[in-house]
Formats: structure tokens, C-alpha cells, sequence
């Protein structure tokens, strides 16, 4: 059931934390492109927020994995810390140059804003859902 919770709370991060933080960049104008991107991907046609809050649900699973041990203010940092350096570093390193996008300084800072925004997302969910306790000194479920 744990890891239930830590995949939910990674696609919920990501359609509440990641793209929320994206709206609010799209409307002042520091990305071109605008949040919830409904276009249809490969290779099930599903919507582009969707297929990103299911890799969101995967990497919840890999947040977990690191740092569901931890407990207080080291669970909250190390989310956010593993939540923008490891989506980032797999983005910029491997999707954007499979789909020829370019990687920039811009790139690297927005995403590293970003995914370490939707990490606080998910250990906001994880403690929402009772997988893991607010403060330090209490137990995992």
C-alpha cells in the first residue's frame, strides 16, 4: 500500500506542484509554452500532463525507495533536493536530446525549480495520505 501512496502522491505532485509552479512561469511570461499540455503522445495517444504525471508517479516511487526512511526536516529537504536533481538530470541528459530539444542554463535552472517544487509536492501527499508522519520522531505506516 506504501508504494501506492508514494506513486499517487508523485503523479498528484506533478499535476498540482510541477505544473502549477509552470502556470504561474507560463504567465509571466518566463516559458512559451502554457501548463497541461493536452496534446496527444506516443505511443498510447494519451494527453502530455498525464503521460508526465505518470513518469511523476514513477519517480514517486524512486523518492520513496531513497528516502522513506527519513524522518522531519531530512524527509522534506532530501525530497526536495532528489526531487529536482534526479528528474532534472534525466530530462536534460537523456529525453531532451532523444527529442531534439536544446539544454540550456535556462533549462537546467526552470527544471531544477520545477521537479524541486513537485518534490515538496510529494512528501506534502505522502504525509497527506498518512505514509508518512509531519514531524520527526514518528513512524512510517
Amino acid at each position: 500500500m506504501i508504494w501506492l501512496k508514494a506513486f499517487v502522491s508523485g503523479f498528484l505532485a506533478t499535476l498540482i506542484f510541477h505544473q502549477g509552479l509552470f502556470a504561474l512561469f507560463y504567465f509571466v511570461g518566463m516559458v512559451p509554452a502554457a501548463p497541461f499540455n493536452l496534446s496527444p503522445v506516443p505511443p498510447l495517444g494519451v494527453p502530455a500532463v498525464i503521460s508526465l504525471a505518470f513518469f511523476g508517479g514513477l519517480w514517486g516511487l524512486v523518492l520513496w525507495a531513497i528516502l522513506g526512511r527519513l524522518n522531519g526536516f531530512k524527509f522534506w529537504l532530501g525530497n526536495v533536493i532528489v526531487g529536482a536533481i534526479g528528474p532534472t538530470a534525466v530530462a536534460m541528459l537523456v529525453v531532451f536530446p532523444l527529442k531534439g530539444l536544446a539544454v540550456s542554463a535556462q533549462t537546467w535552472v526552470g527544471g531544477l525549480m520545477l521537479n524541486g517544487f513537485w518534490g515538496l509536492g510529494v512528501a506534502v501527499f505522502l504525509v497527506l495520505m498518512g505514509a508518512k508522519a509531519a514531524r520527526s520522531g514518528a513512524g512510517n505506516s
